[in-house]
């Protein structure tokens, strides 16, 4: 007998890997190559597991997940309103010196905007905001705090973005949170949804420079001082044209002016029952600054030995053309503001707490201005009229029967019956100048 030892035969070797059942490494090419080149077998295993897992893809399952998709987002954009926040109010005081934007009263605006429904009936919106004064917590100062709650009624679907802003004044200057929510009664179904509790941040600046979005409050005094310019420099060349004193003219003119604006804030406060002491930030009425100044020229003239109804005819274009620039500061300031609509024509604008689709009404009153002021510029310059006169009393008689037309448009309330007064007394007027002095 041999004293070597005997070799094992292939196969019958024992171990884990027989123990579980694991495949052989004799039947497995690519164990063999592995075993070959001195890779674990099991390291080889899991490598070629990833690569399995890395394939592509099949094209049915990818235009399966696809349409997944495609749903999820159809969903999501049929819903009737989505929420968008300002989370960081943007400062309204524009370009104002620190100096203004830090007087007293200070106050902030905070705006809270979803977007209507694109059909269905008229709704309403309630939302409450609270704000305290970041850092205050804990102090007893009333002015660390604010509630207020704003609602309006009858808000017309498809107007698209819509923007409520709450104004507060006379608190401590600072930085304050506020906390926007809207507000559902019990039992009712709100006619926007997908709306929530949201935080903003803004900071407290001038009462008056704290606006919502839509307001420029620059826009005003620039378009109708540009405005007032161009009406004395059209005046002061056409009473030039007509041989009358220039200077006596522009001095007339320039009181007039003062006077009329003094005379436009007046009107104002008498037509809104406001307090005089509201006289330096409340609004101005074109019909007083009208009345006013166009007196003080027709009193001037008089005690100037001017002729009256000359100088009022070569007025007139620069009046209108002045209100044709002026008027559409009205629209980006937001006051004369149009009703809200749903209409294609409408234009995104603000009445200073809603800001939201609305009838462009300034501009079309600026249209109708510029159209006058056309009109009655070639009557000056044509001929003189066989009346003095004609031209300003014809121009005044279309501008108020516009003015009227354009009424229903505006969210200021106005009777029809004296509305319908207004149109056919100054309807006559017109064909009555017409007719006398054959302007046409």
């Amino acid at each position: 007998m041999s004293n070597k030892p005997r070799k094992k035969k292939a196969g019958k070797r024992s171990g884990p890997t027989a123990a579980t059942g694991a495949p052989k490494s004799a039947g497995n090419p690519l164990d063999r190559r592995q075993s070959s080149s001195g890779v674990p077998v099991a390291l080889a295993r899991q490598q070629q597991q990833r690569a399995g897992s890395t394939r592509a893809v099949p094209l049915a399952v990818r235009e399966s997940s696809t349409a997944a998709r495609s749903a999820r987002g159809n969903a999501t954009s049929a819903r009737p309103a989505t929420l968008r926040v300002d989370e960081e109010q943007r400062g309204s005081h524009g370009c104002a010196p620190t100096t203004v934007v830090a007087a007293e009263p200070q106050g902030l605006a905070a705006t809270y905007t979803w977007r209507a429904p694109t059909a269905g009936e008229p709704y309403s919106m309630t939302v409450r905001f609270v704000g305290t004064r970041v850092g205050a917590e804990g102090t007893d100062d009333a002015r660390d705090r604010f509630e207020q709650t704003e609602r309006v009624d009858g808000l017309a679907a498809g107007t698209g973005p819509v923007a409520l802003t709450t104004r507060v004044s006379g608190i401590n200057a600072g930085e304050w949170r506020v906390t926007a929510s809207p507000v559902t009664r019990p039992g009712a179904t709100p006619a926007v949804t997908g709306l929530s509790r949201r935080v903003i941040t803004t900071k407290t600046v001038f009462g008056q420079l704290a606006q919502g979005p839509a307001v420029r409050l620059a826009a005003w005094p620039l378009l109708v001082g540009l405005g007032a310019v161009v009406a004395i420099a059209l005046q002061a060349l056409l009473a030039a044209r007509v041989g009358i004193n220039v200077a006596a003219v522009l001095a007339v003119s320039l009181v007039g002016c003062l006077l009329g604006f003094v005379g436009g804030k007046v009107w104002y406060l008498v037509l809104h029952r406001r307090h005089p002491r509201t006289f330096l930030t409340a609004g101005a009425c074109i019909q007083g600054f009208l009345v006013v100044a166009l007196g003080v020229i027709a009193l001037g003239a008089a005690l100037l030995r001017l002729p009256p109804g000359t100088l009022l005819d070569v007025t007139t274009p620069g009046v209108f053309f002045g209100m044709a620039l002026g008027r559409p500061g009205c629209f980006l300031t937001g006051c004369c503001a149009g009703r809200p609509t749903s209409s294609r024509w409408g234009l995104r604008s603000s009445d200073r707490r809603l800001a939201i689709r609305r009838c462009p009404v300034q501009l079309l009153e600026a249209t109708a201005a510029l159209a006058i002021g056309v009109v009655s510029l070639a009557l000056v310059l044509a001929a003189p009229p066989p009346l003095p006169g004609a031209i300003f009393v014809g121009s005044l008689a279309a501008y108020t029967f516009c003015r009227q037309l354009l009424f229903p448009f505006r969210t200021e309330s106005r009777t029809s019956r004296g509305r319908t007064v207004t149109m056919v007394a100054s309807g006559l007027v017109l064909v009555g100048v017409v007719g006398v002095s054959g302007l046409l």
